[in-house]
């Protein structure tokens, strides 16, 4: 989950920015989470707690309004009487990594994920993407090499996979929806040398860079085991008391599960 958070705070500052190069500070003061990261925190607590997802990301949004939330889900959160309101957009997946630590079975994992994303993103897209993300953390976890978790993700979701960063980047421009962001941010963990490489490459192509680095994050964490001690601190520092707690104890509920990182 603190990768997913990680390429969030890196990736704040770079949304709409257009960037392609992958040399950049990766922090400075207007380094912030955004709604990427109290969604993932959301669906932690809604996990430890037992609450309602949709119960849980009604509850964060009233403590974090000012996180940078989609015109749709605001008016969701707002809402007397909220019903799921059809997105494929890759709110989804950038919110789903604790689904993808919290279950022992990848069965389990994609029937979560699927729970976590139709409370508001209902269409087929936004549900792909959630459980392409989920599926992949898992395998991650548990120790599946790239090629198992490319040709998975292939497989199971239909994703191309095979164009690389370089040919991407070029021409590729902000996109908010499931099937035209997370492929790529996929891509981004698959061609990774380590995580802080893998968030690099997610900025890079100079789209929606929070999520595509919280999503790709997210991977990284789970496959490389070792987020670098000064991202880890310098993305912890970004969170208020409430957030950290929560990250903590969630940290601590799953720290028996395979290949599960120290916080």
């Amino acid at each position: 989950m603190l990768g997913a958070i990680a390429g969030d705070v890196i990736g704040s500052r770079f949304e709409h920015a257009g960037i392609k190069s992958k040399d950049f500070a990766l922090f400075n003061q207007q380094s912030v989470f955004t709604d990427d990261t109290v969604h993932t925190v959301a669906l932690a607590d809604s996990l430890l707690s037992k609450v309602p997802y949709q119960v849980k990301l009604r509850e964060y949004f009233q403590l974090y309004p000012a996180a940078g939330y989609g015109d749709r889900f605001r008016r969701w959160a707002k809402s007397p009487n909220p019903a799921p309101y059809g997105s494929y957009g890759n709110g989804s997946a950038m919110r789903v990594s604790p689904v993808a630590w919290f279950y022992d079975t990848l069965e389990d994992v994609l029937s979560e994920a699927l729970r976590s994303a139709e409370v508001t993103h209902n269409h087929p897209e936004g549900i792909r993407g959630a459980q392409a993300v989920a599926g992949a953390i898992f395998m991650a976890r548990n120790g599946a090499s790239k090629a198992v978790i490319r040709n998975y993700v292939e497989d199971s979701f239909h994703y191309e996979l095979s164009a690389t960063i370089e040919e991407i980047r070029p021409d590729y421009r902000f996109d908010v929806s499931c099937q035209g962001s997370v492929p790529q941010a996929i891509i981004a963990f698959l061609e990774a040398k380590d995580f802080e490489d893998a968030v690099r490459n997610a900025v890079s192509l100079g789209g929606d860079s929070d999520t595509q680095a919280c999503i790709a994050g997210s991977i990284a964490e789970a496959y490389f085991r070792v987020i670098p001690e000064h991202i880890k601190t310098q993305a912890l520092s970004c969170l208020d008391e409430r957030m950290s707690a929560v990250v903590t104890v969630f940290y601590q509920k799953v720290s028996g599960v395979s290949r599960y990182p120290e916080l």
